[in-house]
């Protein structure tokens, strides 16, 4: 077996939600190599240099023109990413980029065409999947051990202080594209999708509670019915101190599936039980960064992986547009207060 590791990656943006990626890439030395970091703040990223030993690039020119990148991923605010993820894929970086993939379902659009005309592979980080609990549920629905599924119901009751919200730009359309569907509830509802299948149509109310001053939803609730005839509901705020687990509940014919934050249980209708999973932090509550880097770790070596064989990384952003569209579909609703038909990407 080859000891060559399978991509180098360099890391763009050092904010909040690289801390994860950070640790992951250094677990993963000798499989996967980085070839350097960027941040617009250098003295961040000979903050990470000094941690980890990473490189540092001085520019987003030297990262596109260095031979030695096989790939980038982008961890900048929403709205930074357009004019990086069209700069790497025009020098053949594959991109693994942070959710959510753009601000607006149109802008996830054009990225992900942008890639595929490129020829790049575009993978998004909705690490959810990752979790030993999710891995589980997507193998027993696939061997139909729950029979035909009736009901899923998602439930994200998390906690930001108005602290979180005064970092210039968060919760607003022009930096983030939305409040709490958008950027936190966006990865359970990923999770959810690719258990269930595509949403058809929603029904929502969204809001912003007394407990936030910001531009955008700290609230949203919707009925879905899904594509398969099963039908559904969501519930998502960053306004319940001091912030719980998300769940995610699947009933089907011949048994219920719990997934909360990163345990799976199942009961089925003959009496039999299963459990499993870890009871690690999910970031529910005031400190967004508490959770493990495993699943960042598996994703990114899922990604690597992927461009190493030529294949396709375990969330590609063309399936990654399902939960835009879903997104985009209940903040529609919510502002018109009509059922909407969720668009098909």
């Amino acid at each position: 077996m080859s000891d060559k590791p399978m991509a180098r990656l360099a890391l763009i943006g050092l904010g909040m939600a690289t801390k994860p990626h950070l640790e992951g890439l250094d677990e993963l030395r000798g499989r996967v190599d980085v070839s350097g970091v960027f941040n617009r703040t250098r003295a961040k990223a000979e903050a990470v240099q000094d941690r980890f030993g990473f490189p540092v690039f001085d520019s987003l020119d030297a990262v596109a023109a260095d031979p030695g990148t096989d790939g980038v991923i982008i961890a900048t605010p929403p709205n930074q990413r357009a004019e990086i993820v069209a700069m790497m894929a025009r020098a053949g970086k594959h991109v693994l980029m942070e959710k959510p993939i753009e601000r607006t379902l149109t802008g996830a659009q054009d990225m992900v065409a942008l890639c595929e005309a490129a020829g790049v592979t575009l993978g998004i980080v909705f690490q959810h999947r990752f979790r030993a609990g999710a891995l589980r549920l997507r193998q027993l629905l696939a061997e139909g051990a729950l029979g035909e599924l009736a009901l899923a119901r998602a439930e994200i009751p998390w906690w930001r202080g108005q602290d979180y919200y005064e970092v210039p730009g968060r919760g607003t359309l022009a930096r983030d594209g939305g409040g709490v569907l958008i950027s936190q509830a966006i990865h359970v509802l990923d999770l959810m999708l690719s258990l269930t299948g595509p949403a058809q149509t929603v029904q929502a109310l969204t809001a912003t509670t007394r407990m936030h001053r910001m531009e955008t939803e700290d609230f949203a609730t919707a009925g879905i019915r899904f594509a398969n005839g099963a039908v559904g509901s969501v519930v998502a705020t960053t306004a319940t101190y001091p912030g719980g687990q998300e769940s995610i509940v699947l009933d089907g014919t011949l048994g219920t599936a719990t997934l909360q934050g990163g345990t799976l249980s199942v009961v089925w209708r003959d009496g039999r039980t299963e459990s499993v999973g870890e009871s690690a932090g999910t970031g529910g509550g005031a400190d967004p960064m508490a959770f493990p880097c495993d699943w960042h770790r598996d994703l990114i070596e899922d990604f690597a992986r992927a461009i190493s064989t030529g294949g396709a990384p375990a969330i590609p952003g063309r399936e990654a547009l399902r939960v835009h569209a879903l997104i985009d579909a209940m903040v529609r609703s919510g502002a018109s207060g009509a059922q909407v038909t969720v668009e098909a990407v």
